[in-house]
């Protein structure tokens, strides 16, 4: 477990973590998201000790980082997959790491295997794509057998079967009770991993909460609802006191009913349906509310005027497709797609 209590940082006149107080359970996949100097980067370098916070202060597992007997034991991280020495060997860069904490050599094979690199162990890190930077960096991370982990962008440079092998990868570690707190700007892949999600913005905390409330609360989902007649059905709801919105598409969008309440009133008016779908907001949609006023940059694309972001409709969120090896299994082809790039 990983708590922040009144945790700031200043860097002269900026605050770039503003006496913030979170908590990160075991058990769950939490995401940590926020607009590009939401104070992330800051945050988890302060959790790491390798920051200093000005006040405040965050433990792991009720101790400060610095205090921990056996740090890489306890708490392994994924902050710079180049922090590396570019020219050791993927396998030399690891059994460095693993005598520098007294582990065994054993365990840089089984990290190397996992992480689908044993087919490249001895071939320098230089010389290695962004995706097999990352999927070392991991390796790293994973090879104190921690319980609490910590990845910042981790799928950054990751192909499809990769993205799926950490994804799967990370729910895994926190099914085992493990802590799991991963930054990251893809809020289509948090949605299908996190369970969990603390989001700041301009160096504070905005929500701390799990996935489903967080975006029921800072969205609006809405029923579409078709029907040949359409003028009968319009005229049916408005009566009932729902807004009933005609759109483009020949559908009527209805805001603050259920599709139980709207096939009940069309069923015994005598109203045919041909569509009625509940369309639930995307965590990006909610994200993207929420964050508005933090962000710091905002750009423009010549032509468009109003950004569009498409509803989810279907399965809820954090349903994916089991990984054929299963959750621990290691990537197929070490050397396909991603050592090409």
């Amino acid at each position: 477990m990983i708590v922040a209590q009144g945790l700031t940082k200043r860097y002269g006149d900026k605050t770039a973590v503003d006496s913030v107080d979170f908590t990160v359970p075991s058990g769950t996949v939490t995401g940590f998201l926020g607009p590009n100097g939401a104070g992330k980067s800051t945050t988890m370098r302060m959790i790491l000790g390798l920051d200093r916070p000005t006040a405040g202060q965050v433990t792991v597992n009720g101790k400060q980082y610095a205090k921990l007997a056996a740090p890489l034991r306890e708490v392994g991280a994924l902050l710079d997959a180049k922090a590396m020495h570019g020219g050791r060997t993927a396998y030399n860069h690891l059994r460095w790491m693993a005598a520098s904490n007294r582990l065994p050599k054993r365990r840089v094979d089984e990290v190397l295997d996992l992480v689908g690199l044993a087919q490249v162990a001895k071939k320098p890190a230089k010389g290695f794509s962004l995706g097999m930077g990352q999927r070392l960096g991991i390796a790293s991370a994973l090879l104190g057998d921690p319980g609490v982990l910590m990845f910042d962008e981790p799928v950054n440079g990751l192909d499809p079967e990769g993205i799926l092998w950490i994804r799967n990868l990370m729910k895994q570690l926190a099914a085992e009770g493990r802590t799991v707190f991963v930054s990251s700007h893809l809020m289509s892949e948090m949605a299908l991993t996190a369970e969990h999600l603390v989001v700041i913005g301009r160096g504070r905390i905005l929500a701390d909460t799990d996935m489903r409330t967080f975006i029921d609360q800072n969205s609006t989902n809405h029923v579409r609802v078709r029907s040949p007649q359409h003028e009968a059905l319009r005229d049916l709801l408005n009566a009932e006191g729902l807004k009933a919105a005609a759109e483009s598409d020949g559908s009527l969008r209805v805001e603050g009913a259920d599709t139980v309440r709207i096939g009940n009133a069309a069923g015994q008016a005598g109203i045919w349906l041909h569509e009625l779908t509940l369309v639930q907001s995307s965590l990006e949609e909610a994200f993207m509310k929420l964050t508005a006023d933090s962000v710091e940059y905002h750009a423009g694309v010549p032509g468009l005027h109003e950004p569009a972001h498409p509803p989810q409709t279907g399965a809820a969120p954090g349903w994916g497709p089991p990984q054929a090896a299963g959750g621990w299994g290691p990537p197929q082809d070490p050397s396909g797609s991603e050592a090409g790039r």
